[in-house]
C-alpha cells in the first residue's frame, strides 16, 4: 500500500521537505489557477492581466482579477493538510515547507521554516517611491470597495509581494529551497502539478541527490514514475493519514536537521 510505503520512507528519512502547490489550499476555499471550470485563470488570461510590464501598464485588470480571489483568502483558513504538515515538522520530521502559494497558510497552521516562491500577499511596495506596506488592510478595501490600492504618500499603485509573470523568483528564497531539496532524503510533493517552473524542478534536486519523491495529488503528474510513493486523493484527508501513519513508525532517534536558512 503506497500510504504505508510513504510513511516508511518518510520515518526513516533524516531530511524531509515538502513541496506544496495550489491543490493543499483548494480545500480551504482558495481555487487553483488552471483546473478547469474552476481555475483563476479560466476567465482571465494570465499573461494579460498577471504580467509585469502589463501591471505597470495599467495595474486594474489585474486587481479586477484579485479581487475575487482575495475574498476565498480574506476568510481561507488552514486545512487538515495544513495542519498535518506542521505536525510534521513539530515532530522534527519535516525539515522545511517550499510552496508556489501566497496565502500563508501554512504559517498560519504552525510551519515555521516556509519557503515562498511566488511570494505573499502579506506585504507590498509602491512602484514609485517604493515605500512598504501592510498588504491585507488594502486587500480588503479592494475587495469592498474595488478601491485600487495606491500609495498614501504618493498616490502611485501598490503592487503585492507576489511574483508576477516577467519577474524572477525571490533569489535566496529560491536558493535555500534548492539546497533544502537537493540534501533531503523525501520530497514531499503535494497539490502540485509538476508542470511550472522553477517549482517543478524542486524534487528533481532531491532525486539528483539520491532521494526519494512521494506525490499526493489528485491528478497524474509528470514525475510519477519516479515517485517512490503516489498517494491519490483528497489532500485534506490523505496527508492528516500519511502524518499518524509516520507517528506510529517515528522514534524520534533521528536529530532534526534543521533548515537552511542559515546557509
Amino acid at each position: 500500500m503506497d500510504l504505508a510505503r510513504a510513511a516508511d520512507f518518510i520515518a526513516r528519512a533524516v531530511r524531509t521537505v515538502a513541496l506544496t502547490g495550489a491543490g493543499i489550499s483548494v480545500p480551504s476555499g482558495i481555487p487553483d489557477y488552471r483546473s478547469a471550470n474552476t481555475g483563476v485563470w479560466e476567465n482571465y488570461d494570465p499573461m494579460a492581466v498577471a504580467n509585469i510590464e502589463a501591471f505597470r501598464r495599467d495595474p486594474a485588470p489585474f486587481y479586477t482579477a484579485y479581487a475575487a480571489l482575495g475574498r476565498a483568502l480574506l476568510v481561507a483558513r488552514p486545512n487538515p493538510a495544513h495542519v498535518a504538515l506542521a505536525r510534521l515538522e513539530q515532530m522534527g520530521v519535516l525539515t522545511a515547507v517550499i510552496t508556489q502559494n501566497i496565502d500563508s497558510l501554512h504559517q498560519a497552521a504552525g510551519s515555521r521554516t516556509v519557503y515562498e516562491l511566488h511570494g505573499n500577499l502579506r506585504g507590498g511596495a509602491c512602484l514609485a517611491c517604493r515605500k512598504r506596506v501592510a498588504f491585507r488592510p488594502l486587500l480588503e478595501r479592494l475587495v469592498a470597495d474595488e478601491e485600487l490600492p495606491v500609495c498614501a504618500d504618493c498616490g502611485a499603485v501598490i503592487k503585492p509581494d507576489v511574483v508576477l509573470f516577467g519577474e524572477n523568483l525571490p533569489r535566496q528564497t529560491l536558493m535555500k529551497a534548492a539546497a533544502s531539496a537537493q540534501f533531503a532524503d523525501v520530497c514531499l510533493c503535494v497539490g502540485t502539478s509538476l508542470v511550472v517552473y522553477p517549482a517543478a524542478a524542486v524534487p528533481l534536486e532531491t532525486l539528483n541527490g539520491g532521494g526519494a519523491v512521494i506525490i499526493v495529488n489528485r491528478e497524474p503528474t509528470p514525475l510519477d514514475r519516479e515517485a517512490a510513493a503516489v498517494l491519490r486523493g483528497d489532500v485534506a484527508e490523505v496527508l492528516p493519514a500519511l502524518a499518524d501513519a509516520v507517528a506510529e513508525r517515528w522514534d524520534g532517534s533521528l536529530q532534526d536537521a534543521g533548515s537552511f536558512d542559515t546557509y
